[in-house]
């Protein structure tokens, strides 16, 4: 069994606690979100969920299929990779005295990422790209001391004309 990651674009109903209602269903199934995050769309009526799973072909569809049992899910696609662009944003902040923070700025500009936020002893970064990209950064981060961190999760969109819509 070969284990994949697929990401999937959900257009559903802007209620209430459907976001809830899709983590439960795969809470009760045992499936694993990788990451998930939820905004609103050009259409107040509607919510896209962008969701990061894993499993084999098998699980993997089983998800796809569930999810589309929901009565709030409107439509459901797998944002490939050719064809849709997937970003996700990072913040972190790192101890850093003098010599540390011209050292992180070197590896900030290098990766094209902000700094946000400046004291005494740390250093805040924003950086937005692929999780390769991230976790490429996080890396060489890997020499100081991360203080906090966070990533939002896997968004995206299908490229060109291909929309996500009812129509």
């Amino acid at each position: 069994m070969e284990m994949k990651q697929i990401t999937l674009s959900l257009l559903v109903d802007n209620n209430p606690g459907v976001l809830s209602r899709i983590a439960g269903l795969f809470s009760r199934r045992n499936y694993n979100i990788e990451t998930i995050s939820a905004g609103s769309t050009q259409d107040e009526r509607f919510t896209r969920i962008t969701v990061l799973v894993s499993g084999d072909d098998r699980i993997l569809e089983q998800i796809r299929c569930q999810i589309e049992k929901l009565e709030e899910v409107r439509k459901i696609v797998v944002l490939e990779d050719k064809t849709s662009v997937c970003r996700e944003l990072l913040l972190v902040k790192v101890m850093a005295g003098k010599r540390e923070k011209q050292d992180l700025i070197a590896i900030a500009d290098v990766f094209r990422a902000k700094i946000v936020d400046v004291s005494t002893e740390t250093l805040m970064m924003e950086l937005t790209g692929s999780q390769n990209k991230l976790d490429a950064f996080l890396n060489l981060l890997s020499d100081y001391e991360v203080v906090e961190l966070v990533r939002t999760g896997i968004t995206g969109l299908s490229r060109g004309l291909d929309v996500l819509s009812l129509s």
